[in-house]
């Protein structure tokens, strides 16, 4: 049985005539353009799970599911038999059949759109904070929302060589929520763990009224901006350590794990590879032991299993990378920034889906990337438009059981 998982920034959707960041707002033909491109692309993506970022507004969310299920019921029109054509049980109809996305009751025990707004949003015109959701039209069991991090922390030192402390660090709550979603897929429950990780714009100290010198390009601060960059380079890794968390707790529950969403990197910065664990060397037997007395002294065969199984399980695959080892192709990218194209979008799977292990329960059957919107803004030629999202969106479709078993 085969089920989809998607990803989809849709930048900065919220309702009409409302000022989210200062000075951009949508007219109501903007914004009825901008429903219509996202209705159609979730129409074109079809998954049954999708985590979104930069939701400004659920109800602006739910109008778009609306015109895509509309949009969906039309086709059906066209493409679905009647009853009485005795060809309607093909297998070709039913793919081609759209399901709506029940958006349910309320009462968490249907499909349907989880929220998670965020703290740091007031509502204040000009200074709006997106959030998150997810969409799904499997049975949704629970739902929680982490952001603030008083009560827990990340912070740490940083050791000297030699003894003593070079510094600490502390981050008490994140810049976008994460949510944590876990669903209902044909008897299984799957964890989906939807984030927005801190961009790579420079983080800047600023004055009561929002504004950092460093801003200002007439007197251009180079040491304040790299200043800025490191700043939103912490936070960045910090909240993947906070995903990276939560993932461990999932997994220690026994649920199969599925982290996606905007992550500002690509699946080889040190941010990524936070949020999906250490990859295991080849070998740990020819590894000087922790607690070496001599220089020979290596992990024996047995300790190297022992170590490849307890890095292996709790480690995170890209879909992307799953995929492109197996179709032999690179030509997969979800941002195109500067005359730089990678994928800063991603979808991770945990060992349930990863061939070959023992714990496998699941498999990626493909993935798909939804690209051919973006343009390059280092060209003339290619306008930045504000209405159509700014990534490219990946689905990834998956299916239960193995094909060893």
């Amino acid at each position: 049985m085969s089920f989809s998982v998607a990803s989809f920034n849709v930048k900065n959707l919220i309702g009409p005539e409302k000022e989210f960041y200062e000075f951009l707002t949508y007219t109501r033909e903007e914004y009825a353009w901008k429903r219509d491109w996202l209705s159609d692309q979730l129409l074109a993506m079809d998954a049954d799970i999708v985590g979104f970022q930069e939701i400004f507004e659920e109800e602006a969310l739910e109008e778009v599911v609306a015109e895509c299920d509309a949009k969906g019921a039309a086709l059906n029109d066209i493409s679905q038999p009647g009853i009485e054509a005795p060809y309607r049980r093909r297998s070709i109809f039913r793919r081609l059949k759209y399901t709506p996305y029940n958006l349910g009751d309320g009462d968490g025990g249907a499909g349907g759109i989880v929220y998670a707004p965020n703290m740091h949003d007031t509502g204040e015109p000009g200074r709006r904070r997106p959030g998150l959701a997810v969409l799904s039209r499997y049975p949704i069991l629970d739902a929680a929302v982490i952001q603030d991090l008083s009560a827990d922390p990340v912070e740490m030192d940083l050791p000297q060589l030699g003894g003593g402390t070079a510094g600490s660090w502390r981050l008490t709550n994140l810049s976008r929520p994460i949510l944590r979603v876990r669903v209902e897929v044909e008897g299984r429950t799957i964890t989906l763990l939807n984030c927005h990780l801190k961009s790579k714009l420079g983080e800047f100290e600023r004055d009561a009224q929002g504004r950092a010198p460093e801003q200002n390009m007439l007197f251009y601060d180079p040491l304040g901006r790299a200043a800025g960059e490191l700043r939103a380079a912490l936070r960045r890794c910090g909240e993947a350590l906070v995903l990276r968390r939560l993932i461990l707790e999932e997994i220690g529950q026994g649920n199969p794990v599925i982290a996606l969403g905007d992550f500002n990197d690509n699946e080889h910065a040190v941010s990524s590879q936070i949020i999906a664990g250490e990859k295991p060397f080849h070998n740990y037997s020819w590894l000087r032991r922790h607690d070496a007395t001599h220089p020979d002294d290596r992990y024996t065969k047995q300790e190297n299993e022992q170590i490849q199984e307890a890095v292996r399980k709790v480690l995170l695959v890209s879909a992307e990378a799953m995929f492109v080892r197996r179709a032999l192709r690179d030509l997969i990218y979800t941002s195109s920034f500067n005359g730089v194209y990678e994928s800063i979008d991603q979808i991770l799977l945990s060992h349930h889906f990863q061939q070959g292990h023992e714990g496998q329960v699941g498999e990626l059957e493909y993935l798909q990337c939804f690209n051919d919107h973006l343009s390059d803004d280092s060209f003339a030629d290619a306008p930045y438009n504000k209405l159509a999202s700014d990534h490219g969106q990946l689905v990834a479709t998956l299916r239960w059981g193995r094909k060893d078993g």
